[in-house]
């Protein structure tokens, strides 16, 4: 399958960075699918910038219900309306500091998908989780929500995120083999629920830079990459781009 990388600028950036990071940006479409998910105020003009460049956009967040009387929250049908064509869920920042459940998570889910976008699910755990020994399963208990919410079958129009939460911004890393055992287990747990295991993308996310992109990329279920703080350099995103050109086929480059 095609590797997807994700850059989540979070909330960074004005007019003059979005500019300058176009100005920067090198086409580098071949090595993979490349997603950029600004704030909500810049996503038209990330688009009209780098539009001919095969990148395609994403929201990082999205409401539950598709319009209404919801002051600041902004409808998964309005991402769509802008142009994107992802949605980020569940986000371990939006989970921590929003209060955000594996219900709420899994209603975002469907909301973007209703809307036409794919989401973009994170799971993850927390280290406090992993020294419990409760990796795995919290991390499966947030898959099992989405399933029960929308159902197996939606995992074939989505995307799935391995976050491991004491890595974000960090500058810690989950090592490759820590990473492919979770991602193992995730490409498992929806093959025994009879979901397209084989098809859907399973990316990593975790302060990933240009020095381990190719270490995590090599790993057999990791699909690509959500990258935070480094998609904020064109020049280092772009090399992480190019960490997933080893996955294709040479013939296809």
């Amino acid at each position: 399958m095609r590797p997807l990388v994700v850059a989540n600028w979070k909330m960074h950036g004005d007019t003059a960075f979005v500019q300058a990071f176009a100005s920067a940006w090198r086409d580098v479409r071949n090595t993979c699918e490349i997603v950029l998910c600004p704030p909500w105020p810049y996503l038209p003009l990330a688009r009209s910038l780098l539009e001919n460049t095969g990148v395609g956009f994403g929201v990082q967040n999205v409401g539950v219900a598709p319009s209404g009387a919801f002051t600041g929250e902004q409808a998964a049908e309005m991402g769509r309306d802008l142009g994107a064509s992802y949605a980020i869920v569940g986000h371990s920042e939006r989970r921590r500091l929003f209060a955000e459940t594996n219900a709420v998570a899994a209603a975002k889910f469907c909301s973007a998908q209703r809307a036409g976008l794919t989401p973009i699910l994170c799971v993850g755990e927390t280290s406090a989780q992993r020294r419990a020994g409760d990796a795995e399963a919290t991390v499966l208990a947030q898959l099992r929500a989405v399933a029960d919410a929308a159902g197996v079958a939606a995992f074939e129009k989505a995307v799935v995120a391995y976050e491991p939460v004491w890595a974000i911004g960090s500058g810690e890393t989950a090592t490759p083999a820590q990473a492919q055992a979770m991602h193992a287990a995730i490409r498992g747990y929806l093959a025994t629920t009879q979901a397209p295991a084989a098809t859907t993308r399973i990316l990593y996310g975790g302060s990933v830079t240009a020095n381990n992109a190719s270490a995590l990329f090599a790993e057999r279920d990791i699909d690509g990459g959500l990258v935070g703080g480094a998609s904020l350099d064109a020049g280092a995103f772009a090399a992480i781009c190019c960490a997933a050109a080893p996955w294709r086929d040479p013939l296809s480059l």
